[in-house]
């Protein structure tokens, strides 16, 4: 099969680390489907000639996708992860309300009903490990079995992989996904380059933004992996505006992180966050900078989506 012929349907697509990790290995992005305007800009300027519905998935017909783009040989995609995550103190306390009673929850629902509706080759669901905790793994299983799919609950660690932050996730698939581990990049071997954002330059997405009054007032106290910040999860605290350290692996990122500079006392900015995550500085990021950091921490880390599309590219053939 020629790889740039097989059509990839990417579902929650952000602002396209899923989809940028498959067209590096030489995949063709015919569609994406993100809700949000400034995700979906993101994406439409990053993947010129690829259809972006720019529409809540829950009014989009799996029929009217194939009709344009034809039926996708792969469907990638992730969805929100806020029902599940741990870093989310009011989720709802028994695990199956996350799937079937949280409206967020329940998009993955819907995420299972393309699969079914357009019966690809390959699938891969990215998703926070609590969306296999407690009875929930059985109920996906059950899901995905009822629209034809016995799938396989990969779970990857993106430094394992090149990604210079750490980030656990699980990749349902029915195929079994081991990439090749590759060495360990730090927060140094990634931005270690980049000017200071106050200096000239053109570089994209690499402009300054003044720390919050009360982070300001105490940065300079701040030791490699201390932080001023802390916020409740559901299972544990949370530290943000962590003084990175340069010569270890990042801690995940996520749409809400901040971070303070190894040896300087300001903030990152969204280009250093999205090195963080793998991006190249040829993805630009649009909308409020707000946005463009949640755009960079709530992607999949195009690296790790590369190694990930190198085994479906190694595997398609066998299905």
């Amino acid at each position: 099969m020629i790889i740039k012929n097989v059509r990839v349907l990417d579902l929650f697509a952000g602002a396209g680390g899923f989809g940028l990790g498959f067209r590096r290995a030489g995949f063709n992005i015919v569609g994406a489907v993100e809700a949000w305007k400034y995700p979906a800009e993101t994406y439409r300027r990053n993947f010129p000639g690829t259809r972006v519905w720019e529409i809540d998935i829950k009014k989009l017909d799996a029929a009217d996708v194939e009709r344009e783009i034809g039926r996708p040989d792969i469907i990638i995609g992730g969805p929100p992860c806020e029902a599940y995550t741990v870093a989310n103190a009011r989720r709802e306390k028994e695990p199956l309300d996350r799937l079937y009673k949280d409206p967020r929850g329940r998009l993955t629902l819907h995420y299972i009903r393309f699969v079914g509706d357009l019966q690809p080759e390959v699938f891969v669901m990215e998703n926070v490990l609590g969306i296999i905790e407690g009875d929930l793994k059985e109920a996906l299983r059950y899901e995905f079995g009822r629209v034809g799919y016995e799938v396989k609950f990969n779970v990857l660690e993106a430094s394992v992989y090149g990604v210079p932050s750490k980030r656990t996730r699980v990749f349902i698939s029915p195929i079994r996904i081991r990439p090749k581990p590759e060495r360990r990049r730090t927060v140094w071997d990634a931005i270690g380059d980049l000017p200071d954002p106050r200096d000239l330059h053109n570089i994209p997405n690499h402009q300054y933004k003044p720390l919050p009054r009360r982070v300001e007032k105490v940065v300079h106290k701040l030791r490699w992996g201390q932080a001023p910040v802390y916020f409740k999860g559901a299972k544990r605290v949370h530290q943000n505006y962590i003084r990175l350290h340069p010569y270890r692996v990042a801690p995940t990122v996520m749409g809400s992180s901040r971070f303070i500079h190894p040896f300087s006392d300001r903030l990152l900015t969204v280009r250093e966050n999205a090195r963080l995550m793998s991006f190249p500085d040829s993805h630009v990021f649009y909308g409020p900078i707000e946005q463009q950091y949640n755009q960079a921490g709530e992607a999949v880390p195009p690296q790790l989506a590369y190694k990930i599309a190198e085994e479906v590219k190694r595997k398609i053939g066998e299905l």
